[in-house]
């Protein structure tokens, strides 16, 4: 199978090299010259565990290649995916399609022989149905059919994800188109992949519930963790109690800073703006995306606290800005809306993240970027966890209690015990647990200079 993937984004590169992971013949194809030059000189310009080497190897084998050139890998394909961004429309949270229709346009212009327009982009309802109109108002000759195969993909496990889905989502009206999408996916129904044969529009709406569902359950444990701070409960065995019930199941349920990311913040907005233009508002979902945004402005706050009231004059360590381990992706990450609370409240700010710093250098101002967690923390008169990557789950605490001028640690991640902080001499402070004071405070051997 010959496949064009339009757009060498995050979707885009790691679909186009699973694809050809798979056998296909797989054409990357992007607008950006700079990605697509950095791409053949077998760079990959995003941080995605395992990625390089897969485009690596199918770039060797001949099956992977990159263009700016959309013509010729239109005209050669079996199945054409739109890969484009989506991202929220300034003004009313709707989806930006302006790419999307944009690469619709290019590929109708360059379609030779019969080809299956797919939709790989998370896209609003109906926006595959404007594809194909928009593609046979253009080329009234064309032999093609549309359809619709979301995405399912989570940053830092994306090429797992891929490669053992859940399931594979094709909505579309074509047997032929189909049959198509059959072919290229056959390695995954050798494994027993379930399928799920669906409508364009089912297909659609199938990626923004599954994405409001999941965000939904962690505006949720995070409201319980506030209600667990006030009644003395631990969130933590709330959450596992839930968990263990086959019909809510454990994923998700992990209270911190709020949800990021390139999904779940645009793809709630874009529900709720679609479920108000059908005429069916969704109350629940326009209650997530309004609780997870304030829970991220809220964050600062208990640093404030946790440093007696006032950070003005204080230095602060920041550990983690992504918005999750495993990527360099800072979007809506909750780092972007505590570092500037903490530096408006007159802190400053040292920070270290292991790959997104370069990101976030665009993003912050007046920080100082560290070179590793240690020196971050040096001086600091709190020590704060943002983002849960593994290198920060076990950090040497005695060497991080000499280091800090005041043995303030506040973890929005939960990833320490609160009783052993309290016995290494930590004021500890975490998320949806009981404040444990330290049994011995001491005092902190780190210069503040």
């Amino acid at each position: 199978m010959r496949i064009a993937m339009i757009g060498a984004g995050y979707v885009g590169l790691v679909s186009g090299a699973c694809f050809s992971e798979f056998g296909a013949e797989v054409a990357c194809v992007d607008v950006d010259a700079g990605r697509i030059a950095r791409l053949a000189r077998g760079e990959v310009p995003i941080y995605e565990p395992g990625l390089d080497e897969l485009v690596a190897g199918n770039v060797r084998a001949g099956r992977l290649s990159f263009s700016t050139e959309l013509a010729p890998a239109v005209a050669a394909a079996d199945a054409v995916f739109i890969a484009v961004g989506t991202p929220s429309r300034r003004g009313d949270g709707h989806a930006d399609l302006r790419y999307v229709f944009d690469a619709a346009e290019r590929i109708a212009e360059a379609l030779e022989g019969y080809a299956v327009v797919v939709t790989k982009s998370t896209v609003p309802v109906g926006t595959g149905r404007k594809v194909r109109d928009l593609i046979a108002a253009r080329r009234p000759d064309a032999d093609f059919d549309v359809a619709s195969n979301p995405e399912f993909l989570r940053e830092g496990s994306a090429i797992d994800d891929f490669m053992r889905p859940d399931r594979i989502v094709v909505g579309t009206a074509s047997e032929r188109a189909r049959e198509v999408l059959r072919e290229i996916y056959r390695p995954l129904f050798l494994t027993e992949t379930p399928v799920l044969y669906t409508t364009l529009e089912t297909a659609e709406l199938t990626k923004y519930a599954a994405n409001a569902f999941l965000a939904a359950k962690i505006a949720f444990v995070n409201e319980m963790a506030d209600i667990c701070e006030k009644v003395g409960a631990d969130v933590q065995d709330v959450a596992r109690g839930m968990g263990l019930d086959r019909r809510i199941g454990p994923k998700f349920l992990h209270a911190g800073p709020g949800y990021g990311g390139s999904c779940f913040p645009k793809d709630t907005a874009a529900l709720r703006r679609t479920a108000e233009e059908s005429g069916a508002p969704s109350r629940i979902v326009a209650a997530v995306v309004a609780a997870n945004e304030a829970r991220k402005r809220r964050m600062a706050d208990r640093v404030v606290a946790a440093c007696g009231g006032s950070v003005a004059g204080k230095r602060v360590a920041v550990l983690g800005l992504t918005f999750k381990p495993n990527t360099d992706d800072m979007r809506e990450a909750p780092s972007l809306e505590i570092v500037p609370a903490l530096r408006r409240a007159g802190a400053t700010v040292r920070a270290y993240d292991p790959e997104g710093m370069n990101e976030a250098r665009g993003l912050l101002d007046g920080v100082t970027w560290c070179d590793d967690a240690y020196g971050a923390m040096e001086g600091a008169d709190a020590l704060v966890i943002v983002t849960e990557w593994n290198e920060f789950r076990a950090l040497d605490l005695d060497r991080v209690r000499g280091l800090l001028a005041s043995p303030v640690l506040v973890d929005l991640r939960n990833i320490y015990d609160a009783p052993e902080m309290a016995a290494a001499g930590f004021d500890y402070r975490s998320v949806g647990r009981p404040h444990t004071p330290p049994e011995d405070r001491g005092t902190g051997a780190g210069a503040a200079g």
